[in-house]
C-alpha cells in the first residue's frame, strides 16, 4: 500500500496538471506575473501530492474536496518574499504609483536610487520639442478635464509628502503653484486642491477623483499627464484652453491632449 501512494504521490509530481496551461493562450506575462503563476503551480502541486498522499482519488477529487488541505494551497508571506527576493535578485525593479513606496524602499524601485525627491516625470511617451521662438520647451502633455478661456501660468511643484501637504495646510500654498501630483484619487492635496493654481496628475482619466474635485473647484487638470523635464521649482504653462477629453475619446482611443510648456529663464 505504501509504494502504491509514493507512485501515485510522484505521479502527481510530475503529471500536467491543467493549471499547467492556462495562459499558454496568451502572449508572454511579466517578469511579476511569471514569477506568481510559479509559485501557484507549485503550492497546487505540493497540496495536490498529500492531497493524493491522504487518500484522494486525483486531481478533481483535489479540486471539488471539501477539506482544509485541498482548499487553502498555502501561499504564505514568506512564499511572497521569496518570489520577491528572486525578481530583485535577476535585476527586476518594480514601477511606482505613489512616492511615499519609493520613500520607504527605494532599493526595489525604478528610479529609486536617489529616493522620491530625486525623481521627476520623465515619461517615454512625453512629447517634448526644443524651444520655440516665445521660450517654450515643450515637456509633455496630459488629458484635459475642462476647457478654460486662457493657458495657465505657474510654479512647478511635486506634491509627493504628507510633510509638504501638512505645511501648505498651515501656512497657506504658494501662490501660483502648478501641483504635479502622483495618485489620482486626491485624498493626499484634498485639504489644499482649492488653492492650486492648476494641476498636472500622472496618473487617472478626466472622470478620476482627482479630476472631478478639479473642475468642481474650477482649477485647470490634467489627468494622466506625460511629462519630462519638469523640475520642482519650473515655470511652466498648460494649455488649459484645449479640448477636454472625452467618454467618447477614451471609448474609440481617440488622442485628445492639452500641451505642457517649460518657460525659457524663468525659476
Amino acid at each position: 500500500m505504501g509504494k502504491q501512494v509514493k507512485q501515485d504521490v510522484e505521479s502527481a509530481e510530475m503529471a500536467r496538471l491543467p493549471i499547467d496551461g492556462m495562459h499558454a493562450a496568451f502572449p508572454p506575462a511579466s517578469p511579476v506575473v511569471e514569477a506568481t503563476l510559479a509559485l501557484l503551480h507549485q503550492s497546487v502541486r505540493r497540496k495536490l501530492a498529500a492531497h493524493i498522499a491522504a487518500g484522494g482519488k486525483g486531481f478533481d477529487d483535489f479540486v471539488f474536496a471539501q477539506t482544509d488541505s485541498a482548499q487553502d494551497c498555502g501561499i504564505s508571506q514568506a512564499d511572497v518574499a521569496a518570489v520577491e527576493a528572486a525578481l530583485l535578485e535577476s535585476g527586476h525593479r518594480f514601477d511606482w504609483s505613489a512616492a511615499i513606496s519609493l520613500a520607504e524602499r527605494p532599493e526595489i524601485y525604478k528610479g529609486g536610487s536617489g529616493g522620491a525627491d530625486a525623481v521627476t516625470f520623465d515619461h517615454p511617451d512625453a512629447i517634448t520639442a526644443p524651444a520655440d521662438a516665445e521660450g517654450r520647451t515643450l515637456c509633455g502633455q496630459g488629458d484635459n478635464v475642462v476647457r478654460h478661456n486662457a493657458n495657465i501660468t505657474g510654479t512647478a511643484r511635486y506634491i509627493r509628502s504628507n510633510e509638504r501637504v501638512l505645511a501648505w495646510l498651515a501656512d497657506g500654498v504658494p501662490a501660483g503653484t502648478i501641483a504635479i501630483i502622483d495618485d489620482s484619487g486626491g485624498t493626499l492635496t484634498a485639504p489644499i486642491l482649492e488653492q492650486f493654481a492648476g494641476v498636472l496628475c500622472a496618473g487617472g482619466t478626466v472622470r478620476s477623483h482627482l479630476g472631478i474635485l478639479s473642475r468642481e473647484y474650477g482649477i485647470p487638470c490634467f489627468m494622466n499627464s506625460k511629462l519630462s523635464g519638469i523640475a520642482d521649482g519650473d515655470t511652466v504653462c498648460m494649455e488649459a484652453s484645449a479640448a477636454p477629453r472625452t467618454t467618447e475619446d477614451y471609448q474609440s482611443g481617440t488622442d485628445r491632449t492639452g500641451r505642457v510648456w517649460k518657460l525659457a529663464g524663468e525659476q
